[in-house]
């Protein structure tokens, strides 16, 4: 049974109301790839709109925020805290993006965090894009989440 869907096969948000309360995080990242020099020049505050990886981090933490607004059978949630990390791999030419969210509530945060380094992420490229055109944005996937009735889970990597 399809559970967004409603008995006349039209789109539905789910009813959580007879859900218990429980405390859940996930943690989600991406990578953005690009060219040595774009690396260098966000490194170094070479980049003329700013602090690159400050900006990304606020708009990670809103695009956890407006998760609801954008992903339309999301539920608002009670997301009690977001935090991002940014490890920049050189060799590699990639920013990877880890996002993590938390709740207690109804239901999950993993849209929360999969949002969260999708923005932050696209924020790096458009901070960027005057330089470098040919950024990527790639591997946006849900590492962990625990708590809720489908339990813990892990990505085996």
């Amino acid at each position: 049974m399809l559970t967004h869907i409603n008995d006349k096969g039209y789109a539905k948000m789910v009813d959580i109301s007879g859900k218990d309360d429980t405390t859940r995080k996930a943690i989600a990242t991406c990578k953005i790839y690009m060219n040595k020099e774009t690396i260098q020049r966000i490194k170094f505050g070479g980049i003329k709109k700013g602090d690159v990886l400050s900006v990304a981090q606020v708009a990670g933490i809103m695009g956890a925020k407006n998760t609801p607004i954008n992903i339309p059978m999301c539920h608002q949630i009670n997301l009690v805290g977001c935090d991002l990390e940014f490890n920049i791999d050189e060799e590699k030419n990639y920013i990877q993006v880890f996002a993590t969210t938390k709740s207690v509530g109804k239901t999950g945060v993993e849209m929360e965090a999969l949002s969260s380094v999708s923005i932050a992420a696209l924020t790096i490229y458009d901070m960027c894009k005057a330089i470098d055109k040919s950024m990527v944005i790639s591997e946006i996937k849900l590492i962990e989440k625990t708590g809720g009735k489908s339990g813990d889970y892990r990505i085996d990597e």
